[in-house]
């Protein structure tokens, strides 16, 4: 049980000494609309290496401009409306860099923005040798070392691109699901109002009907019996005319 301890701590060791020192800074910085801000970083000696990451979480259409300008104000990157970058240069010039980001494209929109800055000096220790080891185990060793080195980075980076991917499409899913929400009520609110208008408007069409109605007129009177003009026993008087055969 214990040698494959030692065997990863013997790794471990090794990574580390190969391994150079690095400073970084990983930040997560909210860009309010219109604004610009640089964030500096050394590079004491020449010919460091520097890593710049940035991508761009949320807000508008997940873009922003940057800036990386050197110690003498040379523009080293330069970018618009880019929603991701991973760059490394070298400091041919020691000194004080810049990394300015610019949200001037958006007049409402606040952008989180996530970057990651590394210096990284090329100086790497070297392997102890023993009594005894061949050169070409020793070879043999450093590249596994590299090779284990550069596949730690690529999932260093893998992780950075999948986190980068969840909350753009996270924030998607929620500008999504806004809109649903609105139409929705605005959907709703088209319904109940058309509604209304027409029980207004059928109302409206029998209200003037009935105004436009022609009335017949009101029928005579009915004679009443207490009327005096009226007599009492009217006598009907039928006339026939008399045939010729008659007087006879």
């Amino acid at each position: 049980m214990r040698l494959p301890t030692i065997l990863v701590a013997t790794v471990l060791a090794s990574l580390s000494l190969f391994t150079s020192p690095v400073a970084a800074t990983a930040l997560t910085y909210k860009l309010a609309p219109n604004e610009r801000q640089c964030f500096y970083s050394t590079a004491d000696k020449k010919g460091s290496k520097v890593a710049f990451y940035f991508a761009v979480q949320s807000g508008g259409s997940f873009d922003v401009d940057y800036k990386v300008a050197g110690p003498n104000d040379k523009i080293i990157l330069d970018g618009s409306k880019e929603r991701q970058g991973d760059f490394v240069f070298t400091a041919n010039d020691p000194g004080e860099y810049s990394f300015c980001f610019s949200n001037d494209m958006s007049t409402f929109a606040e952008k989180m923005v996530d970057f990651e800055i590394a210096v990284e000096n090329e100086a790497r220790a070297e392997l102890p040798s023993k009594q005894g080891t061949s050169p070409e185990h020793l070879s043999s060793l450093e590249e596994s070392l590299f090779k284990l080195s550069g596949q730690l980075s690529t999932i260093s980076r893998n992780q950075k691109y999948f986190r980068t991917r969840e909350n753009r499409n996270f924030s998607t899913v929620r500008s999504t699901e806004s809109r649903i929400f609105n139409f929705s009520v605005i959907e709703s609110l088209m319904m109940v109002t058309m509604s209304c208008l027409q029980v207004f408007i059928v109302r409206f069409f029998f209200q003037g009907a009935r105004k436009g109605e022609i009335t017949p007129p009101p029928p005579p009177p009915l004679p009443s019996p207490t009327n005096p003009n009226q007599p009492k026993n009217p006598r009907v008087r039928f006339c026939m005319p008399l045939s010729p055969l008659s007087f006879r």
